[in-house]
């Protein structure tokens, strides 16, 4: 403890060097007479200095260039907008890099207002985070991260500016998280545009791109949705006319075919008729409109992608992000990475000594870190067996069950033992996804902070790929199974293919697996959207009640504002991490398999309008106010969506081609159907072949047969037991086969030259932004240069008013030189 108040007292008096007010809150006057509290404040001089370091832009002039073009159905938009001043919170200006001595330059109308709340913040928390408090044996020691770990200190954080339900008694505050609240993070608002400038000016930028993101990608998602729910209806209203679904559920066809039993000895022979209603359901999915909608999705997730880049290069100059770069994340060293490096060499960009890691160790960490990923995604493949064998061994019990449970003959229809296998060993594979989830969430911060990376851009981009790595095997590894591997490799009556030589592995419906991959989709998708919002909204609620349940009573002067935000949860550095990549996750789930489940969007869409509504509401009033940081992008979120808006072509192309019924179907209906007026008529027999029940080994054989079947289907294309080539493949096979490998060719050159074609076709940057940006370079360089020559002048004699002269001069010359420029 003394050695925490030595380091308390050198940390205090090192800021207040620094500039930095203090100002001590004794345990006595808290709430539980257990908490100090250290008040810090920053005047003008810490703020102007700082800002001049950090390169922070600040208005010169307001923008004198026409506002975007008015659009035509303002008049109907007006229902889904916000106040004006809730919109636009500052008037829109032309920027410059502070610089502490031109302040007459900048339109300075009140120092205690000029930096937003946002600036002020991220100036404080430079200060904090590089700010010594001790000489240790070896090294030297700061940051406030540090003392936090340590602790020395249990918290930092920025106060809100009020409470987020009622506006602030004093009359110069700008109740900006009570507007937040009461325009923003409401339900009853969801129909509401965001308020990003005033997010941005409140929270920072990084904040603010990651809800202007979340916005976009919800209000893409509504074509999406009408699309998919079009095609959606489309099933439906067709599905009574499918002539496959007629016939396998026609007595006098479905019923005379007696299939194969689906597991050895203990099932039985059953009748085609008894899958009748999940092959009508089937047909929801799969039917003619699975391509277009397939193809649909390739070209949507183009324009999504490329419009947003347009819509972040906006967002880039409205919010002076123009000049700034990655690179000067990469100048600023962590200060855990300076606090555990001990060795030091010459930065050749900035020729100053600073710590570095030395390969070795570097090689060392890397492999360990490498090492224990992958035996984290081995782990989620063997859980990945372990539910598959689930699903091998538990059919025979379900299929048992339910041939001799007459109470169940009511739902035998509806309820099948496929579907009831499918059904349960998707819950349990959610179950062990959230499991793994949890637990390798933890591993991976750990293997990331032992890997030491040297910046915060370094440090999220690896925790990053770690867990998305980790995520995309673990939440979408079952359904590549069920889509590309679950009936793909059974082989046939007498000769069986065996997981592991003990159970025989598993057959589609006589329908197809696309219904199968459908409920595995909809159950992990939609379990993962509810217990994610279900967290997000319910957990900090429930903490924060606990926390603050004695002191809530009581009277302000009591409790004071940043003992209430003490009792709020952390949002931390890393908590828009968590809520990217959700959001990518579920961006996966909408596009690598939307062939399977055309709803999809829809439910993204639904569960978009609760998350956006439930961040603000959590941010707003569940949180401590975060640090802000700035952000010019969603930074590698861009890359690893690019990635799957190619990967979710070839998924969809192979999902149609072998998961579905699509191809079969139309090799039979050109090539095959001998029936003129209903050409789809006999499809059902022509895809089932004949199997010998005498031919069955003594492994397979069915220990009853009390319907004296001596011929049974399966599905497949063989030549009957009576022909020469006995149950070898048949010519139909691999005309089906080659069919599949040209329409997976031919699908996906169509859908990426159209996906390149539309991105070469969309410009990143808008034109009327590339003229502000021009316009405001302009400016800039000319008010500098006006005013480096009038104070020559003044050197040289001349008595003007520098600052006037430089903005006058400009009303004469901008538009004309503009003109030029452009």
């Amino acid at each position: 403890m003394e050695r925490k108040a030595e380091r308390r007292r050198e940390f205090e008096m090192n800021l207040q060097k620094a500039g930095l007010e203090i100002e001590i809150e004794d345990k006595k006057d808290s709430e539980n007479g257990k908490n100090y509290f250290v008040k810090i404040h920053a005047p003008w001089d810490v703020l102007s200095t700082y800002a001049e370091v950090l390169n922070i832009k600040v208005p010169i002039k307001e923008n004198d260039l026409d506002q975007r073009k008015e659009n035509p159905l303002n008049w109907f938009l007006l229902l889904f907008k916000l106040p004006h001043n809730v919109m636009n919170p500052e008037p829109d200006y032309f920027t410059a890099p502070f610089s502490k001595q031109r302040q007459e330059l900048y339109l300075i109308h009140d120092k205690n207002t000029f930096f937003s709340p946002a600036t002020r913040n991220r100036i404080v928390y430079y200060i904090l985070s590089r700010c010594p408090y001790g000489i240790g044996e070896e090294k030297r020691k700061f940051g406030i991260k540090r003392l936090l770990n340590n602790g020395t200190y249990t918290s930092a954080f920025p106060l809100h500016d009020c409470q987020y339900w009622k506006k602030s008694q004093d009359e110069k505050c700008e109740n900006e998280r009570y507007t937040l609240y009461k325009q923003w993070a409401r339900f009853g608002k969801f129909y509401k545009e965001q308020p990003l400038d005033l997010i941005r000016k409140y929270y920072g930028e990084k904040v603010g791109i990651y809800f202007a993101w979340l916005g976009f990608y919800t209000e893409m998602l509504f074509f999406a949705a009408i699309v998919g729910f079009i095609c959606f209806l489309y099933g439906l209203v067709t599905m009574d006319d499918s002539i496959n679904s007629q016939e396998i559920c026609d007595k006098n066809i479905g019923g005379q075919i007696f299939m194969c039993p689906l597991c050895d000895q203990r099932c039985e022979f059953w009748r085609l008729n008894s899958t009748c209603e999940p092959s009508r359901y089937s047909h929801l999915f799969d039917n003619v409109a699975t391509v277009f909608f397939a193809i649909f999705m390739g070209i949507w997730v183009t324009l999504f992608l490329e419009f947003w880049k347009r819509r972040q290069a906006r967002l880039k100059y409205e919010w002076d992000l123009v000049d700034f770069e990655e690179e000067q994340q990469q100048l600023q060293l962590r200060p855990e990475y300076e606090a555990k490096c001990t060795q030091k060499k010459k930065n050749p960009v900035t020729q100053e000594m600073e710590p570095y890691l030395p390969l070795t160790s570097k090689a060392a960490r890397f492999c360990f870190s490498g090492a224990t990923v992958l035996f984290w995604i081995s782990l989620i493949i063997a859980s990945m067996i372990a539910v598959i064998v689930y699903r091998l061994a538990v059919y025979a019990a379900f299929a048992s069950v339910m041939e001799n449970n007459h109470s169940l003959e009511p739902i035998s229809g509806l309820l099948t033992p496929q579907l009831a296998t499918s059904v349960t060993a998707s819950c349990l594979n959610f179950i062990m996804i959230m499991i793994l989830n949890f637990l390798y969430e933890r591993v991976a911060v750990w293997i990331t902070d032992m890997e030491i990376p040297r910046t915060h851009l370094e440090y999220e981009n690896r925790l990053t790929m770690k867990m998305f790595l980790f995520q995309f095997v673990n939440y979408y590894s079952s359904c590549f199974y069920v889509a590309f591997f679950k009936g793909k490799f059974v082989g046939y009556p007498s000769n069986y293919t065996y997981m592991f030589n003990s159970w025989r592995n598993e057959e589609c419906d006589p329908a197809g697996c696309l219904i199968e991959l459908t409920t595995q989709l909809t159950i992990v998708m939609a379990g993962k959207q509810i217990w994610g919002n279900v967290q997000e909204a319910f957990v900090p609620y429930i903490w924060n009640w606990w926390r603050s349940r004695k002191a809530r009573n009581s009277p302000e002067n009591l409790y004071s504002r940043w003992e209430q935000d003490f009792d709020l949860q952390s949002f931390g550095q890393m908590g828009l991490f968590y809520e990217y990549l959700e959001m990518v996750i579920q961006f996966g789930f909408i596009t690598l398999f939307v062939a399977s489940f055309p709803l999809a969007p829809l439910l993204a869409l639904l569960n978009n309008i609760l998350e956006i509504r439930v961040d603000s509401w959590k941010l707003t009033t569940q949180f401590r106010r975060g640090f802000a940081a700035k952000a010019h992008s969603i930074g590698v979120w861009q890359e690893i969506l690019n990635a799957m808006a190619v990967l979710s072509v070839v998924t969809n192309a192979f999902i149609v081609a072998f998961t579905s019924d699509m191809i079969p179907r139309l090799v039979y209906y050109y090539a095959y159907s001998d029936n003129e007026v209903y050409p789809m008529s006999g499809y059902i027999n022509s895809s089932l072949s004949m199997f010998q029940v005498s031919d069955f080994n003594n492994r397979s054989m069915p220990l009853e047969n009390e319907m004296n079947v001596t011929l049974c289907r399966y599905r497949d294309y063989r030549y009957p037991p009576d022909h020469e080539k006995k149950y070898l493949h048949t010519m139909q096979f691999w005309h089906i086969l080659a069919a599949k490998m040209a329409f997976i060719i031919i699908m996906e050159h169509v859908v990426f030259v159209v996906k390149f074609f539309v991105a070469w076709l969309i410009p990143d940057i808008p034109s009327d932004v590339k003229a502000r940006i021009k316009r405001e370079k302009y400016l800039t360089q000319k008010i500098l240069h006006e005013y480096e020559l009038c104070k020559l002048r003044q050197k040289l004699g001349e008595k003007n008013q520098c600052a006037e002269v430089a903005k006058e001069v400009i009303a004469t010359e901008g538009k004309v030189q503009l003109s030029a420029i452009m």
